[in-house]
């Protein structure tokens, strides 16, 4: 008996995962080990939440000057100016009037590679396009700064076709690649014409596009020359990317909502398919099949990771700063439907670890973003909406 009792203390027990309700579809098996529900984690060291700044209109995007202070877009319409202490500038002039309703608005932000020395930033947002359409479109424009801040030399240099009469799954968020380059994360505009052109790569719907910083097709995208093919697509079958950044070693992750479960993040690469609509980890809102129910097909790619029931994924930073040194390499990703931070420990491609912060403030979490101190600057989603700073308690 006495050996017996001590095989079985030495034999491991699992690690439980993040305690959430059941998934949607019971059905659907991860693909792999650790796919679905990774074992529960907790940050060590203790944190302190502040309140920096309230009243702002539906909050979605933060960037921050090379001064500290913070550009952040609001849905409706406005850009504006944040400092770390919590004043808040009036709306920068210049803006190109906006599709305001729904999912759509003024959206993702970015500033230039190049903005000590050229002052642009760069925005999307829907864009009307006569009648009841409206599309996804990219802008840049140069920061004045003074009494009165505005933009000048506005110019909107690239244009998702096609434009749909849709207030949804517009995705939005962009991120420079180290060569200057940029990747902007595009949805599939929910309603059935645009999801069926998810992998149609005659349509930018549902796509990655790799561009220039002048909104041209970037060299060397993978279906550049082929015919029917649009030059800008650098992946496809997605269904709405809402974060896309890059790791420490150069590999472009993003993260997208499903519908009932399959919340993605992905690892994305050239010229690959990422299966949406035909395969997923989720179930229509109705409880119906999508499509013929299946989670893998010949040469579409499996996400690295998913979540059902999901936590609706708004924003994605991979953390790099030295405030929080057990975050390093780790994915802080807004959650909208969870009210969370979600943490991902992510080693050598695969999710280890997951954790869920800030729950008890039940607030959705619209954008995420490490500032230049290593603290976490969020917005949450809301009119009136809050900045946030998080920081290690001291």
């Amino acid at each position: 008996m006495r050996r017996l009792l001590a095989l079985l203390l030495t034999v491991p027990v699992a690690a439980a995962p993040v305690a959430t309700d059941p998934p949607n579809v019971p059905a659907f098996r991860p693909a792999f080990a650790g796919q679905h529900r990774a074992e529960e984690v907790h940050t060590r060291t203790p944190l302190t939440v502040a309140e920096v700044a309230t009243g702002l209109r539906f909050p979605w995007a933060i960037a921050f000057l090379p001064d500290g202070r913070m550009l952040v877009t609001e849905k409706p319409g406005a850009l504006r100016i944040v400092t770390q202490a919590g004043a808040v500038s009036p709306p920068i002039a210049g803006m190109p009037p906006v599709n305001f309703d729904e999912q759509s608005g003024l959206l993702g932000l970015a500033q230039s590679p190049g903005f000590a020395r050229d002052r642009r930033i760069y925005w999307t947002f829907s864009e009307p396009r006569g009648g009841k359409t409206n599309a996804l479109a990219l802008a840049r424009g140069t920061l004045i700064e003074g009494s009165a801040p505005r933009l000048d030399d506005v110019k909107v240099i690239f244009r998702v076709q096609p434009a749909l009469a849709s207030s949804y799954h517009n995705g939005g968020r962009l991120v420079f690649a180290p060569d200057g380059t940029l990747f902007l994360g595009l949805g599939e505009r929910s309603i059935l014409p645009g999801r069926v052109q998810a992998q149609d790569l005659g349509s930018d719907l549902g796509k990655i596009v790799h561009l220039t910083a002048d909104g041209a097709p970037a060299p060397g995208n993978p279906f550049a020359g082929r015919p029917g093919a649009r030059p800008e697509i650098w992946s496809s079958g997605h269904r709405n990317i809402l974060g896309i950044a890059f790791d420490r070693a150069g590999a472009l992750w993003e993260v997208e909502m499903g519908p009932r479960g399959g919340d993605e993040v992905n690892r994305v690469e050239r010229g690959k398919d990422y299966g949406w609509p035909t395969i997923g980890y989720g179930e229509e809102y109705s409880g119906k099949p999508v499509g013929r129910g299946i989670t893998a097909a010949p040469g579409m790619e499996q996400p690295v990771y998913y979540w059902d029931p999901v936590i609706a994924p708004a924003s994605l930073a991979i953390y790099s700063g030295k405030m929080f040194p057990e975050w390093r390499g780790d994915f802080l990703i807004g959650g909208l439907a969870s009210t969370a931070l979600v943490r991902l420990v992510v080693k050598d491609g695969r999710v280890t670890g997951e954790e869920r912060l800030l729950t008890d403030r039940h607030e959705r979490i619209r954008d995420a973003v490490e500032g230049p101190d290593g603290a976490m600057w969020i917005v949450t989603d809301d009119d009136p909406g809050k900045l946030l700073r998080l920081t290690a308690r001291r």
